[in-house]
């Protein structure tokens, strides 16, 4: 069974009423990851230990990527849960992490959420960058952006931000949208891609026959 500050707020998530009781995140992230990463970081701010914890999970995230062994054995779901956590808790205490990642994982093992994992760690991110006061912001052009262009987003885009947030910028290239681009800051979504333009235009046309 879980253990500590972590099992308590995971409980707490049953109800709205009981939701009060956690420390209320600078970000909402939805879904089964977003609840265990509300959780942890509610445990984590009581205790005084957010730092290590986000260390922790960027250790994990890195881990996740670069091993795929690793990341095979925590996606594969026909491994018994008692038989995985219990590997879980000797990789992590080899990697000589919090009590509260060590409970995190130990309670994702338990009940059979392993596999959402990764997500857990990307929400839970979502959550620090919003803690830090950054904006995360995810622009995505068919070809990559030269040092000038790129320099010309971040200036626009900083035109979004409110005092004392910084932009936390990354880029995907997604030669399907033709040209333009589609931006992700905060929650806001623009599509200014060519690919939709002309599936808008399409749309009237077909209107017009």
């Amino acid at each position: 069974m879980l253990t500590g500050r972590l099992a308590f707020a995971v409980r707490q998530l049953s109800s709205t009423a009981s939701r009060l009781q956690l420390v209320q995140a600078p970000v909402q992230v939805f879904g089964v990851e977003g609840r265990y990463a509300h959780a942890l970081y509610s445990a984590a701010v009581k205790e005084k230990k957010l730092d290590s914890v986000d260390k922790d999970l960027k250790q994990l995230q890195k881990l996740l990527k670069d091993d795929a062994q690793f990341s095979e054995f925590v996606k594969n779901p026909s491994i018994q849960r008692l038989e995985k956590k219990n590997a879980m808790d000797q990789i992590l205490q080899k990697l000589k992490v919090s009590s509260l990642t060590l409970n995190l994982f130990g309670a994702l093992a338990e009940n059979g959420r392993l596999p959402k994992a990764n997500g857990v760690l990307s929400s839970f991110q979502k959550i620090m960058s919003a803690h830090r006061g950054e904006i995360v912001c995810s622009v995505t052009t068919a070809k990559a952006l030269d040092k000038a262009e790129l320099n010309d987003l971040e200036a626009a885009l900083k035109g979004f931000l409110k005092k004392n947030q910084s932009l936390s910028l990354e880029t995907n290239v997604d030669p399907s949208i033709i040209g333009g681009m589609i931006v992700n800051i905060g929650d806001k979504y623009i599509d200014m891609s060519m690919a939709s333009k002309i599936s808008t235009y399409t749309k009237l046309l077909k209107q017009a026959v």
